[in-house]
């Protein structure tokens, strides 16, 4: 489903700023795949997200998505391959909308029809029973505006509105960080459940090393921008999250990551 060779990204090159963000590197994300990303700050996780969207072009490298190479498209133009979740639940809704204007928005996305065409009674029910799987009581709400709703609710609406045309990659990145443990938890449920109904290729990055061995069939591990690790499900249901723990204290003999850091680590993923 997705395949990168050789990716680097340096960003503001040949500055006293530079940043090595992505080195050499190379991933095959099978279709159905549902792979889990952690890593130390600054290791690249989300700039791998981007990377895939196209955020931004590599300074070398390649991308196909679906057997279409994509390196020198730009977001926009890769945008009917992809869905993206992002931490902040503000991002990729209208405020100002309604509960059922945003799920038809995104319904007819990459469609060349005016968002508000065909907002009948008919997909109205069709968007009720859609948002009843939320569990949020929602399903009553759909003339709601979106902005007068919690944080958990709008992020559980705006993964739904990630899945609702089943995309062929779906990106999420952190989308539970900026929760409440309930919603948080919710958010998660339905995540696992959305992407196992409808084996939804996806990319997950996260701060819980629970989640990480929790989720999906594969878990990567990142540093400085390099793949360092790609671990199986079959290896994974073998790991706790103290292993995972063991392996960032490996690197800390071979980079001399400080005290403060790996305590930092502990604080983010247990």
């Amino acid at each position: 489903m997705i395949t990168i060779s050789k990716y680097h990204k340096k960003f503001n090159a040949g500055t006293i700023n530079e940043v090595y963000a992505l080195r050499g590197i190379d991933l095959t994300v099978n279709e159905g795949d549902f792979i889990t990303i952690i890593g130390t700050n600054g290791s690249g996780k989300s700039t791998l997200l981007n990377a895939v969207a196209g955020v931004f072009l590599p300074d070398t490298g390649r991308i196909t998505i679906a057997g279409n190479d994509v390196t020198r498209k730009k977001d926009f133009q890769r945008a009917k391959y992809i869905s993206r979740v992002f931490q902040n639940p503000f991002m990729g809704t209208a405020t100002d909308m309604t509960i059922a204007e945003n799920l038809h928005m995104a319904s007819l996305r990459s469609k060349h029809t005016y968002p508000k065409i065909g907002l009948n009674g008919e997909c109205r029910k069709l968007y009720r029973e859609e948002v009843r799987q939320l569990e949020m009581q929602l399903e009553d709400r759909l003339d709601n505006v979106i902005g007068s709703l919690s944080g958990g609710q709008r992020q559980a609406l705006t993964l739904l509105m990630a899945i609702i045309n089943q995309p062929k990659v779906l990106l999420l990145d952190e989308h539970t960080a900026a929760l409440d443990p309930k919603s948080a938890s919710q958010v998660i449920k339905l995540t696992r459940k959305f992407i196992e109904k409808d084996r939804l290729t996806s990319l997950m990055v996260t701060h819980s090393m629970q989640q990480a061995l929790e989720l999906g069939n594969r878990t990567i591990m990142m540093n400085k921008g390099e793949i360092i690790d790609d671990i199986s499900i079959k290896d994974k249901h073998r790991l706790t999250v103290n292993d995972l723990l063991d392996k960032f204290a490996e690197l800390r003999k071979s980079e001399r990551l400080t005290d403060e850091m790996l305590e930092e680590l502990r604080r983010e993923y247990v």
